[in-house]
């Protein structure tokens, strides 16, 4: 990480998986993963540095987004029930936007390749 203002953990969940595909190595689904706050009564994903320095509960979901497994669900502060299912929901919905984004990539540089190896 070059410049870090939040989420280093899910960050590099999201570069592991890219480290995997670009090596090869098959995966059934793609690891992605994002963090999500509860501030002032609202879900916020992808927390920068303030965000998580304000207290409030985080939570950090790594989801397999095909099949919507839960990797790893880790919360570091107390939240009442009532919330967390906005929060995981938030949580997964961005891992699914993250997705779109590391699949576009990939297919880009697989066909960025092959043409390559083309010619």
């Amino acid at each position: 990480i070059l410049q870090a203002d939040g989420g280093n953990y899910c960050a590099c969940v999201n570069a592991a998986t890219l480290a995997v595909i670009d090596a090869g190595i098959p995966m059934r689904d793609y690891v992605c993963a994002c963090s999500t706050g509860f501030i002032e009564d609202t879900p916020l994903v992808d927390l920068s540095y303030i965000e998580e320095s304000a207290g409030g509960p985080q939570v950090a979901l790594a989801l397999l987004p095909k099949s919507q497994q839960i990797a790893l669900l880790e919360m570091n502060s107390r939240l009442h029930e009532d919330h967390l299912e906005k929060v995981v929901d938030a949580a997964a919905k961005a891992c699914g936007d993250v997705y779109a984004v590391l699949d576009r990539v990939v297919r880009e540089h697989v066909q960025e390749v092959t043409t390559l190896v083309g010619e």
